[in-house]
């Protein structure tokens, strides 16, 4: 059984300003559809996930190593954001299915 991936606070930390930039950058995106009249379609696991991957790869490319962060952290990356896919997929479609009997939920 192979050991979990464990990571610091300082690259924990860097990571939640990364994900902050990632929001920001989707709700601007949203932003810039709505404005011109479209609907955005809802935000998929896996776009989220790719999305985040890119993002760390542009960040490790331009300040990786000055930040601190490990050479093995993007791989480390993938290999957390593939595990978690399916079991994150399956808990949406769970939920979304939930709220939707129940009416709470339209945009599905």
């Amino acid at each position: 059984m192979e050991h979990p991936i464990v990571f610091s606070g300082h690259v924990i930390g860097l990571l939640k300003e990364y994900m902050r930039d990632l929001v920001e950058q989707a709700t601007q995106e949203q932003h810039s559809q709505e404005q011109f009249g479209f609907t955005p379609l809802p935000y998929r696991p896996d776009q989220a996930f790719s999305d985040l991957l890119a993002l760390l790869d542009d960040r490790i490319e331009s300040e990786g190593i000055q930040v601190g962060l490990p050479e093995c952290f993007l791989h480390d990356m993938w290999t957390l954001c593939n595990e978690a896919v399916e079991p994150i997929s399956s808990r949406i479609w769970l939920e979304v299915r939930r709220l939707r009997k129940f009416g709470q939920y339209d945009k599905w």
